[in-house]
Formats: C-alpha cells, structure tokens, sequence
C-alpha cells in the first residue's frame, strides 16, 4: 500500500478508514447501530464506551473523510449547522469573526440571531479581494470564515492567500468547503487551519441524509471538538455515517460528471437571451475565472443565473419538470431553488440586494442525467 501522501484520491475515497470487519470479513463497513459498549472491567474497554462520545460506524467516516481532505483529524456532526455551531464555541466572548458576505443563509442567521446574542462579533466582507479582509481585521479577530465557491453567487477567493494572512494575524481560517468537495480543492494543503462540510451535499450525493463534518491536522482543536460532540450530543447517528461513506466511494466520479455537465449547462445559459447574468466560476466572463482556475479541479455542480425578476423566476420555476425544485443541493438528480425565497430567506433583503442575491436569481445543481435532458427541461422552462 502507498503512503497516505502518495494514494490516490480514488483510493481513498474507497478504502481509507474503511478495514474488512476483522469478525466476518465484510468488505462494506457495518452499521454499528448500538447505544453502549461492554467494558471488560473498569477502566479497560475496545475503544469505545457510549455512542454519544464514538461509534465505529462514525469513526469510519470520520477518518475517511480527513483522508480525503489530506488532514488527520475528523469530527462528524447532526447537520452541517450544528458543525458550523461547533466551531463558533470555540471562540470566547467579545471575539470577532469576518465572513465572507455571501454566505451560506444558514450560516448568516446563525451568526446574526443566535452567536451574536452570546456577544461574538461579525463582520460580512467580499472576501474576494484579500485587502478587504486585511481592512476588516481587528484586534479582537479571531476567526476568518469563508466560503468558496460562495453560496449562490460562486464568488472565488483565493484559499492560500487567506490562510497566509490568518497566520501571520495568528487567527483561525475555516474554509466551508461544500460546494468544491476535497475532490476539487483541498484547503489545509493550502495551510487554512480547519475545513467543514454538509455531508447532506455532495460528499453523501444521494439525497438521503443530514450531517456536517469538520477536519483539521490540529490536534487541540480536534480535541475541543470531540469535546463539544461528547458534552452537547450533537452528533451524526450511525445508519447516516454509513449512508455518508457509500456515497464518498463514488465522490470521484460523481464530481468529474457534475463538472462536466455544469459547464455545458452554463455555456447554454450565458447563450439565452431570458438570463441576465450566469455565475459560473467555469466561464471566462466570470471575474475569478483564472484563480478559480487555479486552486480547483474542475469548476463544480452548481450554478446560478438571474432571470430578471421573481416573477420571471416564479413562471420559469413552475414550469421545470425533471429539475426538482427543492432546498438543498449535491445529489444525483438536478435540484433546483429559489435563493431569495429559499436558502436565503434569512438574510434581511437590502443585504440580499448588495450580495447579489436578486429576487430573478436562481440557483441549480446540476445533477447525474443526460445533460441534454436537462438543457431540454430548462429550455421548455424559458418558453
């Protein structure tokens, strides 16, 4: 077997964290649907005690997932909220957290309804341009918080510049990571201190569980971690890890199709005259084209296009029949959503207008069917 530096990202995806069951041979990881542990006597245990602190099932995504991150450390939770919630405990009082503004709904209302209530700082900055970020630190920064590609306008920002800057600041960098997956980029190789994901999305791809996970080669940190999933149980249950690690066996190739078809998808849609604007990070026109180029594999699953209004977006989303039009993203089928009403429903309108996030954008994930069928249903959409 190679070194972990030198296996392929395939292979991990397939086996790491993943040994044959040493009882029976199974060559699929078995569901350990157990509450508690038999100890041989006190103080003497296999390595697990109680659900709540570890589960093998868990510990098997966990430990694949970091691979696939390139880190050591992973630490699988309820949903990717209760991840996101998880690091904000990290801070104390009085700290200050930059974002990038145009992130995540559920990432802003949590910050501005609930941490800020406990006295944590935010600010919202276009994280795209690196001096923003620099002009936005203060004494009391102590996390920088970004997403790229953002939700939904696939803004970029430049991953190794982010990290440079937080370590000579001394300050966390979090990178939400969802959208690229480790197949397309790999933060901590860029030197960012923590990444995080929805497993919902495309690390799970089937549309058939919730979970968020958090990695990092630091050890303190992953330590405080499993310190929070012990103490608040906000942990991912055994039958979702197994879910989670079938669908990361197939991440690979599920990516390299999503990409694919996404980029015919907006090079169809930058050509119709009912889209006003296309954000796709695989399109030259799109302003972090070259460093998106740059710091990932492919350009991804998902794009957003505006069509004007939301009485445009009303009729063209009424009108989709193989796109689902549901929340969330990442799975085999084309999902399609309505940010404005949907997934940023939280965020005050006047902050949706100055992030871009206008009442004709909508957002698709582009999915595993024939492109063509899915350029057709948009097509018939736009009659």
């Amino acid at each position: 077997m190679k070194s972990k530096t030198e296996t392929g990202f395939s292979t991990k995806a397939i086996h790491a964290g993943q040994e044959p069951d040493p009882t029976t041979g199974a060559v699929m990881t078995p569901v350990y649907l157990t509450s508690t542990y038999v100890q041989e006597e006190l103080g003497k245990h296999k390595g697990y005690e109680y659900t709540r602190v570890s589960n093998p099932t868990r510990t098997a995504l966990e430990q694949n997932i970091a691979a696939l991150e390139n880190g050591t450390e992973g630490m699988a939770f309820g949903s990717g909220m209760a991840a996101i919630d998880s690091l904000f405990r990290m801070l104390n009082i009085g700290d200050h957290v930059i974002i990038s503004h145009n992130v995540y709904g559920g990432t802003y209302r949590i910050a501005k309804t609930i941490w800020e209530d406990f006295r944590l700082e935010f600010d919202f900055v276009d994280t795209t341009d690196i001096a923003n970020v620099k002009k936005a630190l203060k004494q009391n920064t102590k996390m920088i918080f970004i997403e790229t590609p953002t939700n939904p306008t696939m803004e970029i920002t430049d991953i190794a510049a982010i990290a440079k800057l937080a370590k000579a600041e001394g300050v966390l960098s979090v990178v939400d990571n969802t959208f690229a997956t480790p197949y397309l980029q790999q933060p901590l190789n860029y030197g960012i201190d923590i990444v995080m994901h929805s497993l919902t999305k495309y690390l799970n791809g089937h549309s058939d569980m919730v979970g968020g996970i958090v990695v990092t080669s630091n050890k303190k940190i992953a330590e405080r971690l499993r310190f929070f999933q012990k103490a608040i149980g906000s942990i991912l249950s055994p039958f979702d890890s197994w879910l989670c690690l079938r669908g990361t066996k197939t991440l690979a190739v599920r990516m390299e199709h999503h990409g694919k078809a996404a980029m015919q998808v907006a090079q169809w849609l930058a050509k119709q005259k009912q889209v006003k604007q296309v954000y796709y990070p695989g399109l030259p026109s799109h302003p972090q084209y070259k460093l998106a180029k740059k710091q990932m594999k492919n350009f991804g699953g998902m794009i957003a296009f505006d069509l004007g209004s939301l009485d445009a977006a009303k009729k063209f989303l009424k009108k989709v029949r193989l796109c689902a039009l549901a929340e969330s993203l990442g799975g085999v089928e084309s999902l399609i959503s309505h940010p404005a009403t949907m997934t940023h429903a939280s965020i005050p309108p006047e902050q949706r207008k100055k992030i871009g996030v206008t009442d004709g954008l909508v957002r698709i994930s582009v999915g595993l069917e024939d492109v063509n069928d899915i350029i057709e249903d948009l097509k018939n959409a736009m009659k």
